[in-house]
Order: C-alpha cells, then sequence, then structure tokens
C-alpha cells in the first residue's frame, strides 16, 4: 500500500477546500491500494471525447458517471448511465446527465470500462470503513449494490455484514466473512456452479482496509466505501468508490488520575454537603453511611451553623474542613455545584467527588461558572496533587459494599439492604433509576459495587471497568450504556477482552438503540453499520455477551453470577421433565444448541430407574426425557443424576410441571400435606444435587404465582430458576455459548458453531 500517495491525495482535496474525495482521486486511491477497478478516462465535456477518434476504454459497453463534490450517491439522482461504447452515444448520456443535474457543481464525467457480473446476492458486495466516536475505525462488508440497505435489514444478523475493528486478527476476521450470506454465495458453489471468488481473495481486501484505517485514522479519512464490489471469474473489482474526509478527529483527554477510583470505592474518610434535617437525598446518604458502618469519625458534615450532625463533625465551609478527605458527595442543587467544586479544588480537600445533581450544563446564566469549573479542575490535573475524579453529575452516586457506604439516597423501606453476603458481581450503570431498579430486582444477589455514572463529565463507564478488571473478586460485570463517550467504547472492549480472557463475564445492555436513524451519513456502511450494531458486534468479539432486552439483561446476570464456578465443554443439552408439553417447546427451542445422544449405560441406567418407579412402560427413553407426571421426588433426582454424569451430556435443563400429586412441591399449610422444605422433597434432592455437580444445568418451574415459593427455594440453592422451558433454553445457550467460545477460542475470536460441531465430532466429543 502506498500510504505517503494516499496522504497527498487527502492534504490535495483538503487544499481545495473539499472534505470528500473526487471519484477520480478516489480511484487514485484504490490503485495506491492494489484495489482492482475498471479501466477509465476522465472528461471535462463531451468536447473532449469528440476530439479524439476512439473512446479509450475497452469492451462494446461503457459507464458514465458525473463527478461532483455535491453528488455523492450518484445513482439516486441519475448521475449514472450506461451505454455502448461509440462516441456518438456517450455524447449523447454526457449532454442528458448534465442536463438532469444543472444548478449542481460538475467537475467532469468519468467515461469507464463496463465491468461484466451478476449482480444477484453474491456477486455484489459491500466493503467499508469508517471512523465511529466511540471506537474507533470500523470495517463492514456485506451484500454491496443498490439493495445494500434493503437486505441488511432483511438478512439474519450476521448473515448481513461481518462488522469488525481492524486491530482483530486477520484469521479471526476470515470466519465472520464466511458467514456473511453474500459472501458465502460469492465463494461457494451451489448445483453445479463454480464459487465466483474465494474466501481468501475477500479476506485479502479486508487486509488491505484494515491497514487503510491503520495508515490513515482518524486524521485522514473518516469514510470509506466500495459499493459495489463486483465479484468476477477475474477477481474483485471496485465499481464505485466514495471517501470522505476527518473533519476533525479526537484529541487525547487531559491525564487523569483514574487511580483515584480507588479512593472512590474505598473511601477511609467521606464528606457531605447537603445534608438537611428532614429526609432529603443527602440526609438519607448520611443515614446509609452511618448504617453501613461507615466510622461517624471519618465523615464531615459542611453545613453551616452546626458542630455536629447524627454524631459527625460538621464544618461551615469546604475550606473549613480540617483535612482532604478520600471522598466528597454534592447532595445539593445544580446551581451550587460549580462554586462547590471549584472550593474543593481550589483548597485540595477531596480525592474523588459524586455530583448528584443534574443539569450543570443546561441552567441559562451558568456557562462561565460550569467553564471556570472544569477548567479549574483540569489546571488541577497538572500539579503534584493531580485534582480529584468526578462522577456524575446527574446520578445516584454509588454503593460499595467493601466501601461501607451507599449514596443511592432511597429510603431503606422503599429499597431494603441486603443483609448477604456480598455477591462477586459489579454493576455499572449509566442511569441512576436502571441501576437502583436492577439491584432491586436481582434478590439474594447483593452486588459488591453498583455504580451509576450519570453523565460521565469526568470518570467513564470505561474507565470503571478498566478499573475493576483487576478486582479478582469479582466475576460479573453488569454494564447498561446509553452512549459511549468518545474513544470510550473502545477502552470498554479492551477491558472486556481482558475481563473474559481470564475466565470471566461481562453482560452489557445497550440502550438508545435508534439514535443512529437520526444521524445523516454519506455512505451505506454507516446506515448497515449503526452506532448499536457496531456497539454489538465489537463487544461480542471481545467477549461480552449482550442482552437484547432489559428481561434478558436480568436473567443473564443471575445466570452467570449463580453458575460462575460451572464451565460448559460444549453445546449438547440433556432436558428433564414430567411434562410432555415441556419436552416439546424446549425442543423447538434449542437454538444452537445440541441434544446429546446418551450412551448406552445411560440409557441401561435410565431404564432401571423407571422401572423402580413402576412408570418403564409409560415411557420411551429419549432426549428430552419425559418422566410423566406419575414420577416422585427420588425418580427425578435418580434420573437427573444419570443425565449429569453421561459423558455426552455438557448442560442439562430439568423442568417441572409442579401440579402433581407425586411430588411436595408447596410450602407448609393446614389445607394440605406438603412441605417443599422436607429433606426428601423434589427440591431438597436437587438442591444437593447442584453442590454435588460440577455441570450447568438450570430448572424451570412452569405455574402460577401458587409456587413462586418452590422457585425462591431453588434459587436460594443458587441453582438458576425460569418460569417457562423455552426462555430457560435460550437463557442457557447464551451461557453455554460463551463458556464455550472461551474454552475454544481466545476471546479475540467469534464462535463458529459449525466449527465447533466439527471439531466435535472430530475428537469424540459428540
Amino acid at each position: 500500500m502506498n500510504v505517503e500517495a494516499i496522504r497527498d491525495l487527502i492534504e490535495h482535496a483538503r487544499g481545495e477546500g473539499r472534505h470528500v474525495l473526487l471519484e477520480t482521486e478516489g480511484l487514485e486511491l484504490l490503485d495506491a491500494m492494489e484495489i482492482a477497478r475498471p479501466a477509465c478516462r476522465f472528461l471535462r465535456s463531451s468536447a473532449d471525447l469528440l476530439a479524439s477518434e476512439r473512446t479509450g476504454v475497452p469492451g462494446d459497453t461503457a459507464v458514465i458517471k458525473v463527478v461532483s463534490p455535491q453528488i455523492l450517491h450518484k445513482s439516486d439522482l441519475g448521475g449514472i448511465a450506461v451505454v455502448p461504447n461509440c462516441r456518438a452515444d456517450i455524447a449523447t448520456a454526457i449532454h442528458d446527465i448534465d442536463t438532469r443535474l444543472k444548478g449542481h457543481a460538475i467537475s467532469g464525467f468519468l467515461l469507464m470500462e463496463f465491468i461484466r457480473h451478476d449482480a444477484a446476492l453474491g456477486g455484489e458486495l459491500l466493503a467499508g470503513l469508517r471512523w465511529t466516536p466511540e471506537f474507533g475505525p470500523v470495517v463492514t462488508i456485506g451484500a454491496g449494490g443498490v439493495t445494500t440497505e434493503f437486505l441488511a435489514h432483511g438478512l439474519q444478523r450476521g448473515r448481513d455484514a461481518a462488522i469488525f475493528s481492524p486491530h482483530l486478527p486477520i484469521d479471526a476476521v476470515g470466519g465472520m466473512l464466511d458467514r456473511v450470506s453474500a459472501v458465502a454465495m460469492a465463494t461457494r458453489g451451489f448445483r453445479g456452479r463454480a464459487p465466483r471468488t474465494s474466501l481468501s481473495e475477500i479476506t485479502g481486501l479486508a487486509a488491505k482496509l484494515m491497514a487503510l484505517a491503520r495508515a490513515v485514522m482518524p486524521q485522514g479519512i473518516a469514510e470509506f466505501e466500495i459499493n459495489p464490489l463486483a465479484v468476477t471469474a477475474s477477481g474483485l473489482f471496485a465499481l464505485d468508490v466514495l471517501v470522505t474526509l476527518s473533519r476533525e478527529w479526537p484529541s487525547p483527554p487531559p491525564p487523569r488520575p483514574l487511580h483515584k477510583i480507588g479512593r472512590l470505592l474505598h473511601p477511609r474518610s467521606a464528606a457531605l454537603v447537603g445534608v438537611s434535617e428532614q429526609l432529603n437525598p443527602g440526609r438519607i446518604i448520611l443515614n446509609n453511611l452511618l448504617r453501613d458502618g461507615f466510622d461517624p469519625a471519618a465523615i464531615t458534615v459542611v453545613k453551616p451553623g452546626v458542630t455536629s450532625v447524627a454524631g459527625c463533625r460538621a464544618v461551615p465551609d469546604v475550606a473549613s474542613l480540617p483535612e482532604r478527605v478520600d471522598l466528597f458527595v454534592l447532595a445539593v442543587n445544580a446551581a451550587q455545584v460549580p462554586a462547590l467544586l471549584g472550593d474543593i479544588v481550589a483548597h485540595e480537600k477531596a480525592e474523588s467527588v459524586i455530583v448528584i445533581p443534574g443539569g450543570l450544563d443546561e441552567k441559562s446564566g451558568t456557562e462561565a461558572i460550569v467553564r471556570g469549573m472544569r477548567e479549574a479542575l483540569i489546571e488541577s490535573r497538572t500539579t503534584d496533587w493531580q485534582g480529584p475524579i468526578v462522577n456524575g453529575g446527574n446520578c445516584l452516586g454509588v454503593r460499595s459494599r467493601p466501601g461501607r457506604y451507599d449514596t443511592l439516597f432511597i429510603p431503606e423501606y422503599k429499597m431494603p439492604a441486603s443483609r448477604g453476603p456480598a455477591s462477586p458481581v459489579a454493576v455499572i450503570s449509566q442511569s441512576g433509576a436502571f441501576g437502583i431498579s436492577r439491584a432491586s430486582r436481582m434478590g439474594r444477589l447483593n452486588p459488591r459495587y453498583v455504580i451509576t455514572v450519570g453523565n460521565q463529565m469526568d470518570v467513564t463507564v470505561g474507565d470503571y471497568l478498566s478499573f475493576l478488571k483487576d478486582e479478582r473478586s469479582l466475576e460479573l460485570f453488569a454494564v447498561y450504556v446509553e452512549g459511549f463517550k468518545p474513544m470510550d467504547g473502545m477502552r470498554f472492549m479492551e477491558a472486556a477482552r481482558q475481563i473474559t480472557a481470564s475466565g470471566r463475564t461481562v453482560v452489557l445492555y445497550r440502550a438508545g438503540r435508534t439514535v443512529e436513524g437520526a444521524r445523516a451519513t454519506a455512505s451505506h456502511t454507516a446506515s448497515i453499520a449503526g452506532d448499536y450494531r457496531v456497539t454489538r458486534a465489537l463487544c461480542e468479539q471481545a467477549g461480552v455477551v449482550v442482552a437484547d432486552t432489559l428481561e434478558d439483561f436480568d436473567d443473564l446476570v443471575r445466570l452467570f453470577t449463580l453458575l460462575r464456578d460451572r464451565a460448559a465443554r460444549g453445546i449438547r443439552l440433556a432436558a428433564l421433565s414430567n411434562a410432555g408439553f415441556e419436552s416439546v417447546a424446549l425442543a423447538d427451542a434449542l437454538g444452537p444448541l445440541l441434544l446429546a445422544p446418551f450412551t448406552s449405560e445411560t440409557r441401561r441406567r435410565i431404564h432401571e430407574i423407571l422401572a423402580a418407579s413402576r412408570i418403564d412402560s409409560l415411557v420411551d427413553v429419549h432426549n428430552p426425557l419425559d418422566v410423566t407426571p406419575m414420577a416422585d421426588a427420588a425418580t427425578y433426582e435418580a434420573a437427573a443424576r444419570a443425565l449429569l454424569a453421561d459423558d455426552t451430556v455438557d448442560a442439562a435443563l430439568i423442568g417441572c410441571v409442579p401440579m402433581t400429586a407425586a411430588l411436595q412441591t408447596l410450602p407448609s399449610g393446614v389445607a394440605h400435606g406438603e412441605n417443599l422444605q422436607r429433606a426428601d422433597s423434589v427440591t431438597a434432592r436437587l438442591a444437593r444435587l447442584r453442590d454435588e455437580t460440577t455441570k450447568p444445568w438450570v430448572a424451570v418451574v412452569d405455574a402460577g404465582e401458587l409456587y413462586d415459593p418452590m422457585a425462591a427455594v431453588l434459587e436460594s440453592a443458587a441453582i438458576p430458576t425460569f418460569r417457562t422451558a423455552d426462555r430457560a433454553v435460550r437463557m442457557l445457550s447464551a451461557f453455554v455459548l460463551h463458556r464455550a467460545r472461551a474454552v475454544q477460542y481466545t476471546c479475540r475470536h467469534a464462535f463458529d458453531r459449525e466449527s465447533y460441531i466439527h471439531r466435535s465430532w472430530s475428537s469424540g466429543q459428540t
């Protein structure tokens, strides 16, 4: 690749005040990248053509394209014509285009060789590259031509396009490209038709785009797109190229003392401002600190006119703090924040600050004050002290179990504090309301940290994940993001990659999925690889589990936490139920999972278990195994043990429709003799089974609220429990695929189910 020639093209366009390359310049860029394109000739007008005896391009057909910095999609405006390759027809076409586009700044016309190819799926590709503010450069390869966007929205995700970072290893790129429908159609033979091209040739093109990104992004090119890329027997030909230049590019943020996140999460001293006599947010925060065991002698309240509040020292203003504190919480209205933060910086009174209120930038008349506050914060970073880090504003702050504090200013009667041991979970949420609602819904899970970052005026989502990745006591990171700060997506992705490589898990819910629809962009690439698609694709490549819905997010966090000590060797599932419909439902919902075939020894053992219960005449031994409503608790336990002991089984689902009289599935009550807490109940037996096996498995209690206690007892035994079989299978599938991917590949590689199955068969695992 001739990088110097590419840079010269960029500088020439900028010298003329343009932020887009003319197509003639785009063709020169293709030449510098060693990408094949049609022979062509530039004509300022038809007069240039008539001045020569020949057209100057080979073949019996020619293509005429308008060249204009104002027209990026020529076909949309009638700026392209395909005509016989003779001077008269070409001159007529040029005249027609010139007339049709009168009023546009036309630099001339391109007379191009017509490349014959099949325009059906697989005959035209799109190859694009663009700079994203959150993740940096992103490559997209998918179906091309005028139906690009239609196909992108109509095909299954992952089959429509490959979206990846240019920093990904090239061997991982080949696997992703092979799953794209248009690429598969181009590289595989169908019904006697030979492949149009090879996967290695398309992968080679991807490598050139990746090299271009590394060479000239972000300072040079903002978007680069070939569409269509014709797939011919002679190779790949770029028939049209669009290149827009960067108008601005990110500058590195000023250095921030991010090591002080440790002070914020584990403070030894704290100060609060905004504490009243009534139960306002500041007072609730103070009460929470005292409730959680924070030393009152290490707490200072900034409040004029008093010397103590709730047994804690009080001072009249920030300057009167006797020493620098690890954490300062600002629970005041937005108008007071700039002056308070300015005082904290001026007097060097805190290592970290949590700003609760929002609206700092929105309040009219405070622009100068806010600007001064930010400048003071930046200036403090140049001192030996390095200034404080700031969480927020517009947040609920932090609940840190190891730090013994909680700023989530929710009264305890509204959100009781969990008294159990802390779970190895960190919740990082851009939304305060999301953070507390998730913490409330987690039930018995008690996250070590619930961090709400608000508008990320200083410390970001990526900063927290990067810091917490080194805390080995954390097994799961549950993250909610509406939008990353510039380049913070890349920071987040790198931290997630390291977490996944260590055998731990990041679960992400990315909100704001339709924002990209409101952003006008020049290329089809941006349309089919919008912000959400990019976030999902790149994060999944880093090993992140991306939740489709809020319900999925809750279930995935619960599932991965409860099964954190379980490995999945593969994707073969065993299922057990006492209801035929449930067996059918879970088989229908298998998705990427496979039903384990069972060994002959397992089949023999199950037959003995059924015979001992005298239900062998009612049941055939197969997977899923339906033990009928006649099965008692001992039969359930024995059958489940047999399935989990089978070497062909990687994971299991144990379902129960609990209305049967054969099982103790209700709490003790006067209206019946059942007690699900009995040592011989099915719940007690399954709880013991959970402790005595190492494979991942989940339970299903498919019934109404009368059986909520049964589900709760199973969950309390660390058994993930769902209320329908199809949902259980879908969530278990996400767990198994994630764990199998971590085992079979590094987290940098996309998981290929087909290859995995092939390898399983070859190694005798299936």
